[in-house]
């Protein structure tokens, strides 16, 4: 079955399939700094730049944790885990996060999603659970395994 038969009508058939992998995107010092700013969040591991090449193990700057788990909703609408039939889908939750590998400043990621359930609920509406891994181009561990949630309305 290809990625092009994803539908709300066809859902349940794709439990348990890889829907896909995003396109690579840079986390550069801008996108930190930027997240930092909206969430206060300055701490000296994501924004000095300086102090952090004297005293951190990284040798640069990482992102923070939850700038990376927030990647994860706008590369799976690029994947079409939103299918084409579905007037929105809506943040629904999360079941379970695990932070794996800091992601360096300037690092390039990607998404591989798996969709683990759809639970119709009525009224058009589904609960699709997906299994979000963010991939760090040239390294063998990922930045995050996430387990979202997401309300899909026909």
């Amino acid at each position: 079955m290809s990625i092009e038969e994803y539908s709300i009508a066809t859902i349940e058939s794709f439990v348990g399939c890889e829907l896909g992998v995003s396109d690579w995107v840079v986390v550069d010092q801008a996108r930190i700094d930027a997240f930092a700013q909206c969430t206060g969040d300055t701490q000296w591991i994501h924004v000095d730049v300086e102090r952090v090449r004297r005293e951190s193990p990284f040798g640069g700057t990482i992102a923070h944790g939850y700038l990376t788990l927030s990647l994860l909703a706008s590369l799976a609408i690029e994947i079409g885990v939103i299918p084409g039939d579905a007037s929105a889908g809506l943040n629904y939750g999360l079941d379970k996060v695990r932070f794996m590998t800091p992601v360096k400043a300037g690092a390039r990621v990607r998404n591989r999603v798996t969709l683990l359930a759809a639970e119709r609920k009525g009224g058009g509406r589904v609960i699709v659970r997906t299994m979000n891994e963010l991939q760090i181009e040239g390294e063998d561990k990922p930045a995050l395994i996430a387990e979202t949630l997401a309300m899909l309305v026909a």
